[in-house]
């Protein structure tokens, strides 16, 4: 799957609730994490796995859907990994530790992409061992068991999850991998959640895992392009572009100057702008 591909906004949808699987198919989401493992109570399991497995029959456009399977050290991981070996679009495994519990996972999901929750302090430790792995496609950030082992306090510029979140992004950029940030909980806080956002994307994440609908648009908004960014990438690669023609060497927009890293940064830009566009006339 393209790193071009939008992944602005991760929506979790606990496996059990069939209503919010249903609206889901019509949500402004880029993605969409089916949860088999936190959202659903133990008695609730094998119900749950079964009306994820028919939901996924329904279209749900361009959204991707994956799938948090519970870990297989669980008395359920196995059955629901076996479950959706195929019928999503990727697999996400709970509390990766090391590239050995992508391995066991990837023994029963011979083909679907997996992906990795990294939320312990080994994991964040693994990092760049785990997004080598052959069969990773991405990562999602779990900041709330991260904060539990860490022993952590919440604090608005999350400066103790700086490390685990740095670590985490090297790695995931070192691989090309996909990597989504964390959940931000007070769902009804708009501004703090754009702040989490515009952190989380100035870092580098690709986007942003939520736990209610009402985040979708804060999130889609923050990791998209702006009109600004969209033009002054065209003005840069148009200068860059001119200027090469002339056999020059260096082009200036806005008393700036543009190499060739500014015009590959400009051109991702655009591609990025572009997909999201294709995403919205599609869905």
């Amino acid at each position: 799957m393209s790193l071009s591909r939008p992944f602005r906004s991760v929506l979790y949808l606990p496996a059990a609730n069939v209503r919010a699987m249903e609206k889901a198919r019509n949500l402004p989401a880029d993605a969409i994490i089916f949860d088999l493992e936190d959202a659903v109570a133990p008695g609730e399991k094998a119900t749950a796995r079964a009306a994820l497995r028919e939901a996924l029959q329904a279209d749900y456009g361009q959204r991707t859907r994956i799938v948090r399977i519970n870990g297989l050290d669980t008395e359920w991981g196995r059955d629901d990994a076996a479950a959706f070996a195929t019928g999503a679009d990727a697999v996400l495994i709970p509390k990766v530790n090391a590239p050995a519990d992508l391995d066991a996972v990837a023994a029963i999901v011979p083909d679907t992409p997996l992906w990795a929750m990294l939320e312990t302090a080994a994991g964040m430790l693994n990092a760049a061992a785990i997004a080598g792995h052959p069969r990773l496609q991405g990562m999602v950030m779990g900041t709330n068991d991260l904060a539990r082992e860490l022993g952590s306090r919440h604090r608005p510029d999350r400066l103790p999850m700086q490390t685990g979140l740095g670590l985490c992004l090297l790695a995931a950029k070192a691989h090309g991998r996909i990597i989504v940030d964390g959940v931000y909980n007070a769902f009804k806080d708009d501004q703090g959640l754009r702040a989490e956002c515009e952190q989380g994307r100035d870092m580098g994440f690709d986007g942003k895992t939520l736990i209610h609908p009402a985040q979708l648009e804060v999130a889609n908004s923050s990791f998209a392009p702006s009109t600004d960014e969209v033009a002054l990438a065209r003005r840069q690669i148009e200068a860059f572009d001119e200027v090469m023609a002339q056999g020059k060497g260096v082009a200036v927009v806005d008393g700036r100057i543009v190499e060739n890293l500014h015009v590959e940064t400009a051109r991702t830009t655009l591609a990025r702008a572009d997909a999201i566009a294709a995403m919205a006339q599609g869905t």
